[in-house]
């Protein structure tokens, strides 16, 4: 490897930072159900979207927004920053309140939270019952997720940052519906849908949450930090309903692959991060594997891609 190219492949990492799993669970753990409090204030208080859109937090140039909530006369918004470690609440009656993101309990992040508010002039309920992780513990008694390691939580964003920009530039062929660009706080993964414009088959074993999301055939794709069923950071694309065949489909650049357990393609964050380019990297495999379910499914891709 030549002198230019080890520089290079550094700038690349440091665009992309490490984050070993291990690591970074207990203080993902935390920050996801932090992520679940705030999320579940917008749930309680937007009017509802289609396929749920209305629940996400948006990736900022500091963290994670849920943009403008309407409350009585005005709106308020919650901020991650994740740059000076603080949550700001502020309202658009000029008020407003803030938070330090430190190792402390939900629990304890929890209350402060509600409290803050209440100062502000905001009612709000939520259900505190954690959703999509096993073995939940409602907000308000969980002592047992206490960890905030403020390096660990800026390389997450970071990850979300570049993985945000390569989703633009994913983003930006298709013209057909398609969603925003959002992280979903139940599973904590960034995602961006493509829908073909047909119904999808319905679900009624499902629950009314799923059967929504999945009203229309759609191709998503996404990163995730990792979780127990899968212990690493990784980059994934899925159709939903999944065409036949999909299984055996391969993938140029052969770096992701189709993962039968989890019915995805999947390409693992460190096998991206230590390629030559890894944001080109990311943007094939985001589009061959949107190419490859579009084609088994049938889609009119005439009618939805720019040409």
């Amino acid at each position: 490897m030549t002198m230019a190219q080890t520089s290079q492949q550094m700038a690349n990492q440091e665009l992309w930072p490490e984050l070993p799993f291990t690591t970074w669970k207990p203080t993902g753990e935390t920050l996801h159900m932090w992520t679940q409090i705030i999320g579940k204030i917008k749930l309680a208080l937007n009017p509802y979207v289609n396929h749920w859109w209305q629940v996400p937090l948006y990736v900022t140039a500091s963290g994670l927004t849920t943009s403008a909530i309407p409350y009585a006369g005005g709106t308020f918004e919650i901020q991650f920053n994740f740059l000076h470690h603080n949550l700001l609440i502020h309202t658009s009656r000029g008020a407003s309140k803030t938070l330090r993101l430190y190792s402390r309990s939900v629990a304890n992040f929890y209350q402060e939270v509600m409290t803050s508010l209440q100062a502000l002039g905001i009612d709000v309920h939520i259900y505190t019952l954690p959703q999509e992780v096993p073995h939940p513990i409602r907000f308000e008694k969980d002592e047992v997720h206490a960890t905030y390691d403020p390096l660990l939580v800026n390389r997450y964003w970071q990850i979300l940052v570049q993985t945000d920009k390569v989703m633009q530039r994913y983003r930006s062929h298709f013209i057909g519906k398609s969603s925003p660009i959002h992280l979903f706080w139940g599973s904590l993964d960034l995602a961006v849908t493509f829908f073909s414009g047909r119904a999808a088959p319905e679900r009624p074993e499902v629950d009314p949450v799923t059967r929504e999301a999945y009203s229309h055939e759609v191709i998503s794709a996404g990163f995730w930090p990792g979780g127990d069923n899968f212990p690493e950071p990784a980059f994934y694309s899925y159709a939903a309903p999944i065409p036949q065949g999909l299984e055996n489909a391969t993938l140029q650049p052969a770096l992701g692959a189709y993962n039968q357990k989890m019915g995805e393609f999947i390409l693992p964050y460190n096998t991206m991060r230590n390629t030559p380019a890894p944001a080109q990297t990311l943007l094939d495999f985001y589009q061959h594997a949107y190419e490859a379910a579009a084609n088994l499914a049938h889609w009119d891709r005439t009618a939805l891609e720019k040409r």
